[in-house]
């Protein structure tokens, strides 16, 4: 393993909006040396995969209003635009963009950090850690037979016409599968709430008026404990003691934070987030969390530009403070 003689003076993990926010912002305000590492082939590979095509997405959060105080404007559009939009921000700015490379840890040294990468290790002054909670899907806590894991999915890749599928969820991506889905298939989504609060007012409409016209049935208050091999078929298991067989059952029950990632580099994690201070700080000296990572069950992408914004401007403080250090000493 080699360890890149030179050092960056920011390295930033995950490239979404909160990624991209950091980097293009750090550049704005005058610092250089930034590298933007994403493990997926492209930036925002959470809107890529697990957004279908003309999906909408919203610069706030469950209808909240989140005024943006960087320089980087973004309004509502759909996963094309948004996608374009972020293209069109990263040409602008001279940010190296690192893709298919994950990073493995981040081990703090006595005045930088290494970044372990496949095959070597990265220095850096400061780093940021923006990966998002949809990288990696939420399951569930039942195990699903291995004959029928094929027609278990967590995207709507595998669907076909004519199907009867239950969506397992309460939040905008379980509505908008279940909506979507309604058009060619029988369609049923369970959720353990009374309500879907979770979503957005949109999203809220559209499964109301879908429930009202008898296009999706609605499984509500009510549990799956369990689900079996039903020749070929997914017979779901609920906690009311009653079964039903479907051709499909395809979850969207959010993603998980990366907790073991977070803890190996020294980040404190508490109630599934990590720790940090009003400049995202975590507990390790020059090593920030932002975006999604940071809030209960996803945020906006006006929250996660506001993150890059607030962070830029911690770290030029922080870097013109050393620089001013260092002039005193050479002046003594």
């Amino acid at each position: 393993m080699t360890v890149d003689d030179k050092l960056h003076n920011l390295i930033i993990v995950g490239a979404g909006p909160a990624g991209i926010a950091t980097a293009v912002e750090s550049y704005i305000l005058g610092i250089r040396d930034i590298v933007l590492l994403e493990k997926d082939a492209a930036h925002n590979a959470t809107i890529r995969k697990f957004y279908k095509d003309k999906k909408r997405v919203d610069k706030d959060w469950k209808g909240q209003k989140v005024e943006l105080d960087g320089n980087i404007y973004f309004v509502d559009g759909t996963k094309e635009s948004t996608l374009d939009f972020f293209d069109e921000v990263l040409q602008r700015h001279s940010v190296e963009l690192r893709t298919h490379t994950e990073v493995q840890k981040i081990i703090k040294q006595d005045d930088h950090f290494e970044v372990f990468v496949p095959g070597g290790a990265l220095r850096s002054r400061f780093v940021v850690v923006t990966i998002g909670r949809m990288g990696k899907p939420n399951k569930p806590d039942y195990k699903i037979p291995p004959t029928i894991r094929k027609r278990v999915n967590f995207t709507l890749d595998e669907c076909d016409k004519g199907e009867k599928i239950i969506v397992v969820g309460g939040g905008d991506s379980a509505i908008e599968y279940a909506v979507d889905l309604a058009d060619a298939n029988d369609v049923t989504i369970c959720y353990r709430r009374e309500r879907f609060t979770r979503a957005n007012p949109t999203n809220q409409k559209a499964i109301a008026e879908a429930i009202e016209s008898g296009k999706v049935r609605p499984y509500l208050e009510i549990n799956i404990t369990g689900l079996e091999d039903d020749g070929g078929r997914v017979r779901v298991l609920f906690d009311n003691g009653t079964s039903e067989t479907f051709d499909r059952a395809i979850y969207a029950i959010g993603g998980t934070t990366p907790t073991a990632f977070l803890q190996s580099s020294g980040i404190a994690v508490e109630d599934g987030k990590p720790v940090h201070d009003e400049n995202y700080m975590t507990n390790v000296d020059g090593l920030y969390v932002a975006g999604d990572i940071t809030q209960e069950s996803g945020g906006s992408i006006a929250l996660g530009l506001n993150h890059g914004y607030h962070i830029a401007r911690h770290i030029l403080g922080r870097l013109e403070g050393e620089r001013s250090a260092a002039h005193l000493l050479e002046e003594g």
